[in-house]
């Protein structure tokens, strides 16, 4: 009892954090959302870039991290980045993605412009922050000497550039296609009708980022994201990397990662719409009950070949 009244006693303490939330919360609802994007496209890549880092300057001789690696580690930057800002603004982190829910009517123009804005501002600092880590090791990789190509390259840390086999017209179907099934994946995955839970949804979103550089990344990266892709590119432009960042290959492809995802991201996610989206029931549980009724059908004649398959359909059927 005495334990008890000394609690009673004791004042309460302050949450600080519930403090300082009431003073600093923003009020105004595109303004938390333009935050958002900006923290979170930021942190995703730092977190995508710092794994690049140690890919591309681990030892040729002795590769402490394999292409899968960057891969998954790719795909839990994003997952975090999502979760870290879906309930804000949704988390697109991506213009392409914001492109396509504007053609579908879910964002109004001046939201996609300025989420654009701030996905690419924060794709730029997001690149600074890896570079600031990663200075000293940077540095004695390529001599201080920042180059875009050759054996001691490390502007492809932050941008991404093609294979030496890679054409225009491939790396604009690698752009096309990367992006269209990174949209698919997430126009199912935030369709209310396939009642995935929200606090899932970041874990998918990331897997569908493995899955593309898995499948898609030898071509040229997978950026499919074109803050992603032109934010660095600046970033190295700012850096010392010179004008190569851009003219590169006779300025034939610092264009490709930032127009292509656009026209992939619209192609894919209204390609979901229209082989899945338009059809699927808002019930679940209403799909399609005639051909269950049939599958049933063939269920039970197919196993009413022995006597307890024959009672146990006829007990079902009462």
């Amino acid at each position: 009892m005495a334990s008890v009244d000394i609690l009673k006693d004791e004042p309460m303490k302050v949450n600080l954090v519930d403090k300082a939330r009431a003073r600093a919360h923003i009020s105004d609802e595109l303004a938390r959302a333009v935050l958002a994007e900006f923290f979170c496209t930021a942190f995703l890549l730092f977190g995508g870039g710092c794994v690049n880092v140690q890919y591309v300057l681990a030892p040729r001789n002795e590769k402490s991290i394999k292409w899968i690696d960057v891969t998954i580690g790719w795909g839990l930057s994003l997952f975090f980045a999502v979760c870290i800002g879906h309930r804000i603004s949704g988390a697109h982190l991506n213009p392409a993605v914001s492109l396509f829910q504007l053609t579908q009517g879910k964002i109004s123009p001046i939201r996609f412009i300025i989420f654009a804005m701030a996905q690419n501002v924060g794709a730029f600092i997001g690149s600074f922050i890896c570079f600031l880590v990663y200075y000293d090791a940077i540095n004695l990789y390529d001599g201080g000497i920042r180059q875009v190509t050759g054996p001691n390259a490390t502007a492809g840390i932050f941008a991404t550039y093609p294979s030496p086999n890679l054409s225009i017209l491939g790396g604009c179907v690698d752009q096309v296609v990367g992006t269209a099934v990174l949209c698919i994946g997430i126009a199912s995955i935030v369709d209310k009708r396939n009642r995935i839970p929200p606090f899932m949804q970041p874990a998918f979103i990331g897997l569908i980022l493995v899955l593309i550089g898995m499948a898609l990344g030898s071509n040229c990266g997978y950026a499919v994201n074109p803050a992603r892709d032109f934010g660095p590119r600046l970033f190295t432009l700012a850096v010392g990397y010179g004008w190569e960042v851009f003219t590169y290959d006779e300025y034939r492809w610092f264009w490709i990662p930032i127009i292509c995802p656009m026209f992939g991201a619209v192609a894919g996610a209204w390609m979901y719409e229209a082989f899945i989206g338009f059809h699927m029931p808002d019930e679940p549980e209403t799909i399609n009950d005639s051909s269950s009724e049939g599958y049933t059908n063939s269920l039970r004649s197919t196993n009413s070949n022995t006597p307890r398959r024959r009672a146990r359909d006829a007990n079902f059927s009462v």
